[in-house]
């Protein structure tokens, strides 16, 4: 059982006070860190002694939380071991709708149309590989030359063996922060910035500062601060920015990859939103500024999640290092899936057209519903990608999303994409459901807003 000490819960928990009890405060805000997975499944929650110290409260009161806890069916009490987090078990099979809820918390659409077509085509060509071994590190030969030709179409000369095909773009973060980062070393993220990457540099043990980003761009002197300490690795989004929607410009590339040239720095950039243009047009990709840039792509976006297929676009020398670690947690990615990826990029003109063509009549249903449900929100202005980033002020994002989930939403709180419980006036929506599933999201939404108490609060708990 992992234990979490009163000190990281204190770091997590953020600014949690409301203006209800504090028992049900604290209650409701390890809740949320238990549901968005930022506390895990089975984790033993600090003593009540210890975490009322910690939090400045009184030991009462700590108590009444934990009670609260287990009354929600979040935690359960062993005597002599503590109370530790414990989610009810989620079906074994789905109901066939859904269960009623939108899930809002995965910016993400089901498979595009030609998936299906692309897999069917895999598999009548996989008899060519059946007579070999199947373990491919980097990735099969016939992939490797389209991800390059993908490149190649977008202004940045590529071959072949510059490419690693990975078991998702999140394998790819993992293979890259156990590459470049040690125990105790210093890596840069954006602020606010995708989740999951924080948790794999978090998992290798590394100090994380931030790069400063919102809707209106990248805060460059900032970023010169932040480089300055000389990371081992700066991980970015510079296209269509998961989750505020924005842009590197041109001359912000330039600056960054010269930032990470000087410092030493090993520069890693997430292009998983990039083809998710509405109407921006084409940038050059950061590779295209430095030849040591890093780039992390795949098809989950583009084509269906399900597939299980990414890329790293490196120097030689890097896809070697990371062919001799790899072998230590895998061997390599699923042939069929990889047979599929080599189709689908092939018809990547048509994955690009299909998903600006949803995500535009999906963006707007998004924004006509938040003007008509809450007029009072700062909506953001985007050109691409798959989700606003929306300033919810006076509200408390992360008791908007308690009390949505009673209405049938899922929802991810703002303090979820950054450092130190930043962000609890902004959510994340993604324009990514259907456009009736997100018109209702917003009405159940609205609904949740207006009833009080968990979700609305007298002030802002943070300024962002």
């Amino acid at each position: 059982m992992v234990r979490l000490t009163s000190a990281r819960l204190a770091a997590l928990l953020g600014r949690w006070e409301g203006a209800g009890p504090a028992y049900a405060d604290l209650a409701d805000r390890i809740r949320l860190l238990a549901l968005d997975g930022r506390v895990l499944d089975g984790t033993r929650l600090p003593a009540e002694r210890e975490l009322a110290l910690a939090l400045g409260l009184s030991r009462t009161t700590v108590a009444a939380a934990y009670a609260r806890l287990r009354d929600l069916g979040c935690a359960a009490s062993v005597r002599g071991s503590g109370t530790y987090i414990a989610l009810p078990a989620a079906p074994a099979v789905a109901a066939p709708d859904g269960g009623g809820l939108v899930d809002l918390t995965k910016a993400a659409m089901p498979a595009a149309s030609i998936v299906a077509e692309c897999l069917g085509l895999a598999a009548r060509s996989i008899g060519g590989e059946l007579g070999s071994l199947g373990y491919e590190p980097v990735g099969l030969p016939r992939l490797r030359v389209a991800v390059a030709e993908h490149f190649e179409r977008r202004g940045v000369p590529t071959a072949p063996d510059q490419i690693m095909v990975t078991t998702g773009a999140q394998h790819a973060i993992s293979l890259l922060a156990r590459l470049a980062l040690r125990s105790g070393g210093r890596a840069l993220v954006e602020q606010p910035t995708y989740p999951h990457a924080m948790d794999v540099l978090a998992s290798v043990r590394t100090r994380l500062g931030a790069l400063p980003v919102s809707e209106a761009g990248w805060d460059l002197p900032a970023a010169e601060a932040a480089f300055a300490a000389r990371p081992e690795l700066a991980y970015v989004i510079p296209d269509f920015h998961n989750p505020t929607g924005a842009s590197l410009s041109p001359e912000g590339r330039e600056r960054l990859a010269w930032l990470a040239q000087r410092s030493g720095t090993l520069l890693v950039a997430d292009e998983t939103t990039a083809l998710l243009d509405i109407s921006r047009g084409p940038l050059l990709p950061l590779a295209a500024y430095s030849a040591q840039a890093v780039t992390i792509g795949g098809l989950s976006k583009l084509a269906w999640g399900g597939l299980r297929v990414g890329w790293i676009r490196a120097p030689r020398a890097v896809i070697a290092r990371l062919a001799h670690l790899r072998t230590a947690m895998d061997l390599g990615t699923p042939v069929l899936e990889q047979l599929a990826a080599v189709e689908l990029l092939a018809r990547e003109a048509l994955l690009v057209a299909e998903r600006r063509s949803a995500l535009r009549e999906r963006h707007a249903a998004l924004t006509e519903a938040l003007a008509q449900s809450f007029p009072e929100w700062t909506v953001p202005k985007v050109d691409g990608g798959s989700a606003l980033w929306v300033d919810c002020s006076p509200y408390s994002s992360s008791r908007l999303v308690l009390a949505a989930r009673g209405h049938g939403v899922a929802l991810t709180a703002g303090p979820r994409f950054g450092l130190g419980g930043a962000f609890e006036h902004r959510l994340r929506l993604p324009f990514t459901a259907s456009p009736e599933d997100l018109r209702g999201a917003i009405l159940a939404l609205r609904a949740a807003s207006s009833e009080g108490g968990p979700a609305e609060v007298a002030a802002p708990l943070v300024a962002v």
